[in-house]
C-alpha cells in the first residue's frame, strides 16, 4: 500500500486548550506595545496538549521573549491552573527578577493566566500582566511558534506510552536541544543559551566601562 501511495493520512484530534469565556479579569495587550532590547523585559506562556498512546497531557511553558529561551515549562494530566502555574515558578526560580523591573508577562486570556491563583502570583512580584486579543494568535507569536517548533520536531516524531515517558522525552528536548542547540534567525543563528550567555557578557563590559569612564 506504500508503494502504491495507498496510505491515507492520521487526522490529527484537534484539543481546544484556551477557554477565554470565563468570566474572569482580562487585561489590554502591554506586549505589542514594547520594544525589546535584554532579558527579563517581556516572558511569554502558552499551553498545548500532547497526545500519548490512549489519552491527552498538557505542557505549559514561559519564554523569556528577548531570547526565546524556554525558562518554565511543566506538564500535567489537567489542564488547570496548576499547569501554568507550576511553569511560572520555575520561571521565577531560573530568572529570579527584581521586582518593580519592568517586567512584564504576556500570554492569551486562558482560564489558566486568568485564574486568581496565577494572576496574584504576578502582582505579588510586581510583574505586569499582558493578554493577547480575543482570537488572536498573532499576539502571542513567539510562544506559538516555539510550539510549532516542538511539536514538529519532537513530539510528531515519537509515540509516548504515558506521562512519565512524554516528560522526560519533552523535558529533555527543551532543556538539551531546543535551548543549548537549536539555532535561531533572529538570534544570528545561535541558539537561546549561547546567545543569552554573549547578551549578559556584553552587558557585563559596558558596565565595567561606565564605571572606569571618569
Amino acid at each position: 500500500m506504500r508503494e502504491g501511495n495507498l496510505l491515507c493520512l492520521r487526522k490529527r484530534r484537534f484539543v481546544q486548550t484556551t477557554d477565554s469565556e470565563h468570566g474572569l479579569p482580562t487585561y489590554q495587550n502591554l506586549a505589542a506595545k514594547l520594544t525589546i532590547n535584554g532579558l527579563n523585559q517581556l516572558w511569554v506562556s502558552d499551553i498545548t496538549y500532547i497526545r500519548l498512546v490512549n489519552e491527552f497531557v498538557y505542557l505549559a511553558v514561559v519564554l523569556d521573549a528577548f531570547s526565546r529561551c524556554v525558562i518554565g515549562w511543566h506538564m500535567s494530566r489537567r489542564l488547570d491552573a496548576g499547569l501554568s502555574v507550576a511553569a511560572l515558578n520555575m520561571a521565577l526560580q531560573n530568572r529570579q527578577p527584581d521586582p518593580g523591573s519592568g517586567l512584564v508577562h504576556h500570554s492569551d486570556r486562558g482560564v489558566q493566566y486568568a485564574a486568581a491563583e496565577y494572576t496574584e502570583i504576578l502582582r505579588q512580584r510586581s510583574i505586569q500582566i499582558s493578554m493577547s486579543r480575543v482570537g488572536n494568535p498573532y499576539d502571542n507569536a513567539k510562544a506559538e511558534s516555539f510550539m510549532k517548533t516542538l511539536k514538529y520536531e519532537q513530539v510528531y516524531l515519537c509515540e509516548y506510552r504515558n506521562l512519565s515517558e512524554a516528560t522526560q522525552s519533552v523535558g529533555t528536548f527543551i532543556e538539551c536541544v531546543y535551548n543549548q542547540k537549536r539555532l535561531h534567525s533572529s538570534l544570528g543563528y545561535l541558539p537561546p543559551a549561547e546567545f543569552e550567555a554573549i547578551h549578559r557578557q556584553l552587558n557585563y563590559q559596558n558596565q565595567r566601562k561606565e564605571k572606569e569612564t571618569p
